[in-house]
């Protein structure tokens, strides 16, 4: 994989997401490992000073894939509210833990269950909690 973009993740956003880390088991979910390895790497800042333009969770964004061209609007989510079909992307899924601390302009290029690597660009935020003072969604 190469270079890694930096992310940030709101203090609030890492500590629901470490505590769900704490109680998804490893072995059943793929994604746990990424996930913990982006919220390692994450500078973490306070809900209100998340700068407007950066993925957080429950975000609803326009992403580019890179190997096909393909643009999609997505919101991530908890494991529990996802529905891919509905554009609702699962923190836990690959592309998931991808996205989360992402700028708009930023890519990253993330490897897929089957080998595969995509590479995904933020295009817009359509809208971001923290920016809107849902704090508590």
């Amino acid at each position: 994989m190469s270079t890694l973009p930096p992310i940030t993740v709101s203090s609030l956003d890492y500590d629901r997401l470490s505590a769900l880390l704490e109680s998804v088991s490893v072995r059943d979910v793929p994604g746990v490992v990424a996930l913990e390895r982006e919220l390692e790497r994450a500078e973490i800042v306070e809900p209100d000073s998340m700068p407007a333009d950066v993925v957080t969770m429950n975000s609803r964004v326009l992403v580019c894939d890179a190997t096909n061209g393909e643009e999609r609007e997505l919101t991530l989510v908890y494991p529990r509210e996802a529905d891919f079909e509905q554009g609702r992307l699962s923190i836990l899924a690959p592309v998931g833990s991808a996205l989360l601390g992402l700028s708009i302009g930023q890519s990253i290029v993330w490897p897929l269950p089957d080998g595969k690597e995509t590479r995904l660009t933020v295009l817009a935020i359509h809208y971001q909690p923290e920016a809107a003072g849902d704090l508590h969604r």
